[in-house]
């Protein structure tokens, strides 16, 4: 039988009476996250970033704007006033084509053309022009449609008042501009402000405009653009099965269904469109660039003072520039993208 100081040879004291060591002091150490090298934007190529990335800003911004907005029983007392004259002339000058709609007379045509053209105080160094329609609708409601155009930007080729009867309240009204700014260099824009009651029908009939539009002018590059009612109540999913420019796979609505073009929080409704025919058109507009502008945000305008102009807002598209920027516009933006991945990895 062992002993138990056998058991115990060559140690002080037993394993279990041991004292506790105290243990060493723990040594703290900063977060490992704080010791990671953090991201350096002072990369060599940022330079070379910050110049291609303003190319490309230049180029979308040198595109050719097409805009359409319905001004709301514009007449020449409404555009006597300063603020809606003021908003307006803003609005107008940021696009090389301004349709309008709800024109009521020449008096606020001129006087809108007036304020864009004046010698002090302009917002640019454009001439400004303008082509309207004869007086259309309602005897109780005569309409006119105006576009404002740059002279220095685009020319008027031809017009064309669309007339068949019992088609149309106010019938569309086609203008034929020519542009050098633009990769297509010729193309149609029809103006179409339906009777919302109507708007089903009448958006239908486009597509006869469009057959007489191309007879006409042997133009296959047709947009319609305007108030159409194309939305909530007016036109319903069911409804677009009656309309050719929806059923037939070559025209494309740019404004989509769920947009809302008007300015109250009450409504949300896609009303105002932009539609263009074939595909050629289609590759001539610069991607994601039909939409809405809002004049109360971008303007720091108050809801209220924009509803002294109108309860729509404008809608706009971007046709893209020249064919040597269309060129250079894939190459910019590879060529940025690779600066960025670039930026992030370490200098050697």
């Amino acid at each position: 039988m062992f002993k138990r100081g056998h058991e115990n040879v060559g140690v002080s004291t037993p394993r279990c009476n041991r004292k506790p060591e105290a243990a060493p002091p723990r040594r703290i150490r900063p977060c490992a996250h704080l010791n990671r090298p953090t991201m350096r934007w002072h990369s060599p190529h940022l330079p070379l970033l910050l110049l291609i990335l303003s190319a490309l800003e230049a180029v979308m911004a040198s595109g050719f704007k097409i805009c359409a907005y319905n001004v709301q029983k514009l007449d020449s007392k409404k555009a006597s006033n300063f603020r809606v004259a003021h908003t307006l002339t803003r609005v107008v000058s940021r696009c090389d084509i301004t349709l309008l709609q709800e024109v009521m007379d020449d008096g606020a045509v001129k006087k809108l053309l007036t304020s864009l053209n004046r010698k002090t105080d302009r917002y640019d160094e454009y001439t400004y022009k303008s082509v309207s329609s004869k007086a259309l609708g309602n005897a109780d409601n005569k309409q006119h449609y105006v576009f404002i155009y740059k002279v220095e930007m685009v020319n008027v080729t031809g017009q064309y008042q669309y007339q068949k009867a019992n088609s149309f309240v106010r019938e569309p009204f086609a203008v034929q501009f020519e542009s050098h700014k633009t990769a297509i260099k010729k193309f149609v824009l029809v103006a179409l402000h339906t009777e919302p009651r109507q708007a089903v029908q009448e958006l239908d009939r486009l597509h006869d405009v469009f057959d007489e539009v191309v007879r006409k002018w042997k133009s296959m590059n047709v947009m319609f653009l305007g108030d159409f009612h194309a939305g909530c109540a007016y036109l319903t999913r069911a409804d677009k099965k009656k309309v050719r420019l929806f059923t037939s796979s070559k025209f494309f609505w740019l404004i989509g269904d769920k947009v809302d073009t008007t300015v109250s929080d009450e409504t949300s409704c896609a009303y105002d469109r932009i539609v263009v025919h074939g595909k050629s058109f289609l590759k001539a507009i610069a991607p994601y660039s039909a939409q809405v502008y809002n004049v109360n945000t971008e303007l720091r305008l108050t809801k209220s003072r924009v509803l002294e102009i109108s309860d729509h807002l404008p809608v706009q598209v971007t046709l893209k520039n020249a064919a040597q920027l269309l060129q250079a516009t894939p190459l910019i933006t590879l060529i940025s993208i690779c600066v960025i991945i670039c930026s992030f990895l370490p200098a050697l």
